[in-house]
């Protein structure tokens, strides 16, 4: 039977259970000081795979001017279902970069080689970031306030804003991409 606390939560009685795993605590949480202690399960690169990237993507796709042999698509939200969903990536990208710089977080599970010679491995992306760990978190937080932006239009229903928006966040991702995936990359001079 249940009883509730002085809270208005259910006090279960004591059960007699198997041990329980001790839990991974992020290096730099609160968990000593009795504030909230957070269990790091994806890594930064399957963050990025998982929610960052297909949010992303999914606000690009919103808008777009596509030539076809049938002439041009306009694409863009047009009810109300579709600027739900087009809101919800932009939810989903903004509390992403938040979750992209909890302390501990590792860049990969396990090595990952470098896919091209201009790319870093796992283990130089993650020291990389360690050593520019205030540089990570700006970038973190820009795309964060970019994803706001983007919030913005899309609460105003401005799909041409929102297209606008759409290359800003593509400029804060490929920034830190250079920065700290492939850092080697020589990019042609823009005239």
């Amino acid at each position: 039977m249940a009883v509730l606390g002085a809270t208005g939560l259910a006090c279960l009685p004591a059960r007699r259970s198997a041990p329980q795993p001790e839990l991974a605590v992020a290096p730099g949480s609160d968990a000593g000081s009795g504030g909230p202690s957070f269990r790091l399960t994806a890594s930064i690169r399957e963050l990025m795979d998982a929610e960052i990237d297909p949010a992303a993507d999914h606000l690009w796709d919103a808008v777009a001017s596509i030539s076809t042999r049938a002439g041009m698509e306009e694409r863009q939200p047009r009810t109300a279902e579709a600027w739900h969903e087009v809101r919800r990536h932009a939810l989903t990208l903004i509390e992403a970069t938040n979750l992209l710089v909890m302390r501990g977080r590792k860049v990969s599970a396990t090595y990952l080689p470098a896919a091209s010679p201009d790319e870093l491995d796992s283990t130089e992306a993650q020291r990389s970031i360690e050593a520019n760990w205030e540089s990570f978190v700006g970038l973190a937080q820009i795309l964060g306030d970019v994803g706001t932006k983007a919030l913005g239009t899309i609460d105003a229903k401005d799909p041409a804003a929102l297209f606008e928006v759409g290359s800003e966040i593509d400029a804060v991702c490929e920034s830190c991409h250079l920065t700290f995936w492939y850092p080697k990359r020589v990019l042609p001079p823009t005239n």
